[in-house]
């Protein structure tokens, strides 16, 4: 297993979550990391990723609530959420990646972690 990420739950809306992606060292050093997500009957969405000279990006309704980051020294990345809303309801995945025609690419998956919002 290459991604293994963890941290997903159930949290009331307002809340916050931090979703952890253990990566190996290889994959780390060499790709990009990114979460994506996906809610029920909906296409899988990029959430957030890095990319080339430290820019960061994310999707226009996470942005001011989700932060990604890493931690260089654990091979791991982090997607910490704050201010959930309902709409924020999915299965998370980390995945690794390549910016191909100036455009985010996963190579590699993690399995899902699930996030539920909800009172």
């Amino acid at each position: 297993v290459q991604l293994q990420a963890s941290g997903g739950g159930l949290v009331q809306p307002g809340g916050s979550l931090r979703l952890s992606c253990a990566a190996s060292k290889t994959i780390f050093t060499f790709y990009y990391m990114a979460w994506y997500r996906q809610s029920p009957g909906k296409e899988r969405d990029l959430v957030a990723h890095f990319s080339s000279f430290g820019d960061i990006h994310y999707r226009d309704s996470v942005k001011g609530r989700f932060t990604i980051s890493r931690d260089n020294a654990k091979n791991t990345v982090y997607l910490q959420m704050n201010g959930l809303i309902p709409e924020d309801t999915a299965v998370y995945y980390c995945t690794a990646g390549r910016i191909r025609s100036g455009t985010y690419s996963p190579d590699y998956w993690g399995q899902g972690t699930q996030v539920t919002v909800s009172s």
